[in-house]
């Protein structure tokens, strides 16, 4: 494939505990040419000083620090603005990529010529380092499709924007990334899925059905607000999350009890 450019774009805010290994795991690609745009929104602790610590010896590395605290939407956007690669992807400041995510993703899109993709991508326990579950997304995912529940990882999402066009997230407090999923399927396109392993996603916290309830409550303003659809026809696509929801944590619980870490 050409040696086409790709922009990580990873939000940070208060990340100073994880934000060095998510560094390092795009330092550590075997695909050389990217460009990792840290976007740090108003940090508190010394995030920016980590941050700006390996600029000084990666000039690929690059730090913009937001002068007010506005959320991962604008953090997100901040870095789709100054993005120069023909591709685009996302690293939260808490997450990882394997070695060849890069290298084979970029493949699977150029081979392809495919508009938006993503990966498998596994779940780590925080602070104990240990997978707890794969998640293994459809390898064709329609608008339709994802009307009905988000998957694709952030993490493991790149779409080109030499055919589609720089495309933004949503203004939004939470799912700003799935906004962004359904702006480009919209369109007409199809979501992609590489089936490997490529990406590490932390699982920071174990109140799993608590957070599925509130993140519910943001697929509702964002089927209503964003996407436009009246009250019955975002219901129906609500339930779908919630059965869907619902199926998702219980796996996740089971991996973990497996575990021996819930009892």
């Amino acid at each position: 494939m050409p040696q086409e450019l790709v922009s990580i774009i990873t939000p940070s805010y208060n990340s100073a505990d994880y934000l060095a290994n998510a560094i390092e795991s795009v330092i550590g690609q075997s695909y050389p040419h990217w460009e990792l745009l840290i976007i740090d929104d108003k940090s508190t602790d010394n995030s920016v000083e980590i941050a700006e610590s390996y600029a000084q010896k990666d000039s690929r590395v690059k730090v913009l620090a937001l002068k007010e605290h506005g959320g991962a939407a604008i953090a997100r956007n901040a870095g789709i603005r100054e993005a120069k690669g023909r591709y685009i992807g996302f690293l939260d400041s808490d997450d990882a990529f394997d070695r060849e995510k890069l290298a084979l993703q970029l493949d699977f899109m150029w081979r392809n010529q495919y508009v938006l993709t993503h990966t498998n991508f596994a779940i780590i326990e925080d602070g104990v380092g240990r997978r707890v579950d794969t998640i293994k997304p459809p390898s064709v995912l329609t608008y339709r499709d994802m009307l009905k529940a988000n998957q694709i990882g952030c993490l493991t999402a790149i779409y080109d924007a030499a055919q589609i066009g720089k495309v933004y997230m949503p203004i939004i407090e939470k799912r700003q990334d799935y906004g962004l999923w359904l702006r480009i399927l919209k369109g007409g396109a199809s979501a992609y899925c590489l089936p490997q392993v490529l990406s590490y996603y932390r699982l920071r916290q174990h109140s799993i059905s608590r957070k599925k309830i509130v993140l519910l409550q943001y697929n509702w303003r964002l089927l209503r607000e964003v996407e436009g659809f009246g009250p019955f026809v975002s219901a129906y696509y609500l339930g779908w999350h919630v059965a869907n929801g619902l199926k998702r944590a219980a796996h996740t619980w089971l991996a973990l009890s497996e575990r021996g870490r819930i009892k």
